[in-house]
């Protein structure tokens, strides 16, 4: 895997602030990779859209958990539990005004 820089975390961070659109496609990019089985890369977009957005920090206020405690849940090795990972999405949704709905396709 190739190292993200710091200028590329800082372009991200800048689009996600100005595109509405482009922050709800990396959260939605993020929870259709762990729906498809792809939780590392979901987890890793997941990540990215909270540096980028609400920040570790104000997300550990609304969720009452540690921020380096979120840090290392979406760190490459964390593992979240699924009431922490839904816990986030929901308070994710709420700060975000989305709501993600699941439907079948076939």
């Amino acid at each position: 895997m190739m190292a993200i820089t710091r200028e590329f975390k800082q372009t991200v961070q800048q689009r996600a602030l100005k595109d509405t659109s482009f922050r709800e496609g990396l959260l939605t990019e993020s929870i259709e990779n762990m729906l498809a089985g792809d939780t590392e890369l979901g987890k890793l977009l997941l990540r990215d859209y909270i540096n980028a957005t609400i920040g570790f920090e104000e997300l550990g206020a609304l969720t009452e958990k540690s921020p380096k405690s979120l840090m290392r849940m979406f760190s490459p090795s964390g593992n979240p539990t699924a009431k922490n990972l839904f816990n986030i999405i929901h308070t994710i949704q709420e700060k975000e005004g989305v709501h993600f709905q699941v439907s079948t396709v076939k």
